[in-house]
């Protein structure tokens, strides 16, 4: 198998239009993490993503019939510009099918670059299966965006690349993996040319089909899928990826939201570029691996496979790179309600920065206080300062793992119900798009009251709400049941710590 993708990597079609790119020294990163690292940038692609080599080289191989009748692509993103931009190239017909929740950033590059559209579906599978159908009417060429091998080989021309740039010895690449074709040709290619390089792949924690995968050796459907790094949510890895994964992939590690977020800002910092959620997995998943390995004196390569972020979300990975980073430790921190408590507990943080404090007065006799607190030594420094207020008397909490807190308490701190309410709390995502949370809203209906509701647009696909809901215990079962129904992704969080301390009602008086 890797001989017949050495064969078709060496002939791909891809520099037609796309770029050789760059593979870059970062030095910050570099001197932090005490190792060598070269970034491999797929970022300055003309499409800002690796997926322009795959589309190129699977759409020149066409004949001339299946040119002439055009091509068709599902996806809401990376790979549906690479498809416009090959296609219009060729000067070939290209239609791309992309989910109603897809930006119109995303939606309007496509245009620009000569591509028809439709919009159906709330989600990538949706528009997959809605594509096919119109693949069969319309016999036009389905041009998957991972499996398939004409896209894979596409995909491998970047291990050629990087073997070919850096001659030295190398310890590891670390490879983004969604559906698994830039992994799949890159560990081919590697593999074969230089079997002693480490091929590492990288998912997000909650989206992470290839590991999953490896574990059961056969692939596995998740039932759920993250969407923070949007680029690779996908919840079966593609069948030819894994059978070349499976013999070349020598690991894959995971990583959380916050995690992905401090490589976005550790991208930028060496490169001035901003790389979107699935293009800072490599250097997330290296960080990870070197401080497990504790390694030093190593050449570690990431791929950056892409910068098509938007706007909008920056916001929300500025927030959450300082806990990533382990720069920033969210706290809950009980003190007496009594005059100088404020004080106190200030004097024992000492002169370290506060980047955030929320308090509301509760009841006589304690006061719950949110409090994010800049540290300087990742973990040591986190349990010393912990100690420390404890040895104070303090009762803390650490909240920095805690997601609920993160994404919703911290921006509702003195939000506490006057008494108790019978309420269960849950968590909600949904399609984000315009109407989206009227119509979840309407579909929730009037039957239970609505006792707490927080919403954050933070310029993703999908929603997240979290609701406060009067059930009563007898109405339980039948009110799973009817969340069971509505078909959104949820949680129940009526016993999470964060809600307890900051929004929990009390007894009556």
């Amino acid at each position: 198998m890797t001989q017949k993708y050495i064969e078709k990597i060496l002939r791909a079609r891809v520099y037609d239009v796309a770029e050789e790119t760059p593979l870059d020294y970062a030095p910050a990163l570099s001197r932090r993490l005490q190792n060598a690292v070269y970034i491999k940038r797929e970022d300055l692609q003309p499409v800002f993503s690796f997926k322009i080599r795959g589309a190129y080289n699977k759409i020149s191989l066409l004949d001339g019939t299946a040119r002439e009748n055009g091509v068709i692509a599902a996806s809401a993103g990376n790979h549906a510009q690479g498809v416009a931009l090959s296609a219009r190239q060729l000067g070939i017909r290209a239609l791309i099918v992309m989910p109603c929740t897809t930006p119109d950033i995303k939606v309007n590059a496509v245009h620009n670059l000569g591509a028809e559209t439709v919009l159906h579906g709330d989600s990538y599978d949706e528009a997959y299966e809605h594509a096919l159908g119109l693949a069969e009417q319309q016999r036009l060429t389905f041009v998957h965006p991972y499996d398939d091998p004409d896209v894979i080989a596409g995909q491998g021309t970047i291990g050629m690349e990087i073997l070919r740039q850096y001659r030295d010895a190398v310890h590891a690449i670390f490879v983004p993996v969604g559906g698994g074709g830039l992994i799949a040709g890159i560990a081919a290619y590697v593999k074969f040319v230089r079997p002693e390089v480490r091929v590492i792949g990288v998912e997000p924690e909650d989206s992470d089909c290839l590991h999953k995968a490896l574990q059961a050796r056969r692939r596995v459907v998740l039932k759920h899928v993250g969407l923070f790094a949007d680029g690779v949510a996908v919840r079966q890895i593609g069948k030819e990826p894994f059978h070349v994964a499976h013999q070349c992939v020598d690991e894959v590690v995971t990583v959380g939201t916050d995690e992905i977020c401090a490589a976005i800002k550790d991208i930028f910092d060496d490169t001035r570029s901003i790389a979107e959620p699935a293009g800072a997995l490599g250097i997330a998943g290296m960080k990870k691996y070197a401080a497990r390995e504790n390694l030093e004196d190593q050449c570690l390569i990431a791929i950056e496979s892409g910068a098509n972020i938007n706007f909008d979300r920056l916001r929300h990975v500025a927030e959450r790179a300082q806990i990533g980073e382990q720069r920033e430790l969210l706290l809950a921190v009980t003190i007496p309600e009594r005059p100088g408590s404020f004080l106190q507990f200030c004097r024992v943080l000492g002169r370290r920065s506060i980047t955030e404090f929320n308090y509301r007065f509760f009841d006589e006799a304690a006061a719950h206080v949110f409090a994010g607190v800049e540290i300087r030594d990742g973990a040591r420094d986190r349990e010393e300062l912990i100690q420390h207020l404890g040895n104070e008397g303090l009762a803390v909490t650490d909240m920095s793992d805690n997601e609920l807190a993160v994404e919703h308490i911290r921006y509702m701190v003195g939000g506490h119900a006057p008494y108790l309410l019978d309420e269960v709390i849950y968590s909600f995502e949904f399609p984000e798009r315009p109407g989206a949370l009227l119509k979840f809203l309407s579909m929730m209906g009037g039957r239970w009251n609505i006792s707490l509701f927080h919403y954050r647009n933070h310029g993703a696909a999908f929603g997240r709400v979290l609701m406060g809901i009067q059930v009563p215990k007898t109405e339980r079962g039948e009110f799973k049941a009817f969340l069971d129904a509505l078909g959104f992704t949820y949680g129940e969080e009526t016993h999470n710590p964060a809600y307890r301390l900051f929004a929990g009602g009390s007894e009556p008086c």
